[in-house]
């Protein structure tokens, strides 16, 4: 395979109608195509041996190997015997053709190869990682159709690339840092980093804005731009493909599960990469740099003031962090490059400890009604990967919602009654309408234990 960009399917066209056809697809697509010539001998195999770039893959070739991690058990016989198999889990689906595809851009349709005992011929797939919520699905992820492939009948190609698509979405929730991570980023990271950039992503729900915020990562997963199909109705064909992405679970990868052999720790060196982050040795620093997260509305501080001034006194150097200041990943990269200790309530600002050094300290307030979701989505996974968790679970006192329920409501005292009515109801009162007053006494106690963690004391008093 080559890395460097091909030429475009040439047909019978005049000179100056191909210089036109030539600028649009170095403005639009790029980086990867190669001659029709080469695509006829993909069409000579389209029902037989595995191609790439019109040779024959070998099974012990490595791109045929990448791909066959991406299956497990029987699926990994069924790519043996047919080119397609995929893994359906709870909240995922991928399917691997490991045999030349085309793809309808305008129409998000992936034509694999027939073959007899392909299971599934139709399927269709929001290549999204939350498969389970159904309403999200319909509303926000373009769906992609797996058709069997004919040769004869299949529409011509227009574009021919000679690496492996790669089709995700970046629709669900998005503008959500925690979401963005958690279904999109980490999955990409483990179904694509094996094959050490030789992939083109095809980005379904295509968001400018979100590629702008990542595309350090993307250009670290990928050597070719994103390719956006809204904006590219033609038909482009590929010696294999991938649609969707593999989950392990929240902001976490096993290392046993398929695709195997990453963990937390490989993605955060491999987010050290992409933002050139130095790794930070936390005990020589003259004072521990605290970033604060910082709330507007929903599970803000009210006397954020009165803390950040406690911080100071023990020693702290305090870094504010604003929302507007959260959504620039390279500042936010630089900011916690440095930082000891996150503080922040239950919110998607925590999923920045992705870009805490290892042995940091995350101390997360658990907000009345929050405990579950403050420890499955960022407590626990914050130690798998490397860093000292503590939790501040605070008072009835210290909750807003008691000056307005009093302490003898059921929200105050048995939040699992309001949840009981719908998860609406739970989150309008604990994640919307909740905000914090936060006890200095018994919050100091907490960050003298971070202290502890780093090897430092508090200073007397």
């Amino acid at each position: 395979m080559e890395k460097a960009p091909g030429s475009l399917v040439l047909r019978s066209t005049p000179f100056i109608g191909l210089l036109l056809l030539c600028l649009l697809y170095s403005v639009d697509i790029g980086f990867n195509v190669t001659p029709s010539d080469q695509w006829n001998k993909l069409r000579t195999n389209w029902s037989g041996n595995r191609v790439e770039g019109g040779t024959q893959i070998k099974d012990e070739d490595p791109i045929y190997l990448l791909l066959k991690r991406l299956v497990e058990g029987d699926n990994q016989t069924q790519l043996e015997a047919t080119g397609f198999a995929c893994d359906s889990k709870i909240h995922t689906e991928v399917c691997v053709s490991s045999r030349p595809v085309r793809i309808d851009m305008l129409k998000m349709k992936v034509y694999a190869p027939f073959s007899e005992g392909m299971p599934q011929a139709n399927r269709t797939i929001h290549p999204y990682a939350r498969k389970d919520d159904k309403p999200l699905m319909n509303s926000s992820v373009t769906p992609v159709q797996i058709l069997p492939g004919n040769i004869t009948l299949s529409p011509p190609c227009q574009y021919t690339h000679n690496v492996t698509a790669v089709i995700f979405s970046s629709g669900g929730f998005a503008g959500n840092i925690f979401h963005e991570f958690n279904e999109v980023i980490i999955p990409l990271f483990l179904t694509s980093r094996h094959f050490q950039s030789r992939l083109q992503f095809i980005l379904t729900d295509f968001r400018p804005d979100f590629v702008a915020k990542y595309k350090r990562i993307l250009s670290h997963l990928s050597s070719y731009e994103v390719i956006n199909p809204a904006s590219n109705g033609s038909m482009h064909c590929f010696p294999g493909a991938v649609v969707g992405l593999h989950f392990h679970d929240l902001l976490a990868i096993s290392t046993t599960n398929v695709p195997e052999g990453y963990s937390m720790l490989d993605f955060k060196q491999f987010l050290r990469e992409s933002y050139n982050i130095k790794i930070r040795d936390l005990s020589k620093t003259e004072k521990p740099v605290l970033v604060l997260v910082s709330r507007q509305g929903s599970r803000m501080f009210l006397n954020e003031d009165q803390m950040i001034t406690m911080m100071s006194e023990l020693g702290f150097s305090v870094v504010v962090a604003k929302p507007d200041m959260m959504g620039n990943l390279d500042a936010v990269a630089e900011m916690l490059s440095p930082c000891s200790v996150l503080v922040g309530a239950h919110g998607a600002g925590l999923t920045n400890e992705v870009f805490l050094p290892e042995g940091a300290v995350l101390v997360q307030v658990v907000g009345l009604g929050l405990e579950w979701v403050s420890d499955n989505y960022f407590g626990g996974p914050g130690i798998g990967m490397g860093l000292n968790y503590l939790e501040y679970k605070i008072e009835a006192e210290e909750s807003s919602l008691i000056s307005i329920y009093g302490k003898d409501h059921p929200v105050i005292f048995d939040p699992s009654s309001m949840y009981s009515q719908g998860y609406a109801v739970g989150r309008a009162l604990y994640l919307i309408e909740q905000k914090f007053n936060i006890d200095l006494v018994r919050f100091r106690k907490t960050l003298v234990k971070a202290l502890g963690l780093l090897g430092r004391s508090a200073p007397l008093v």
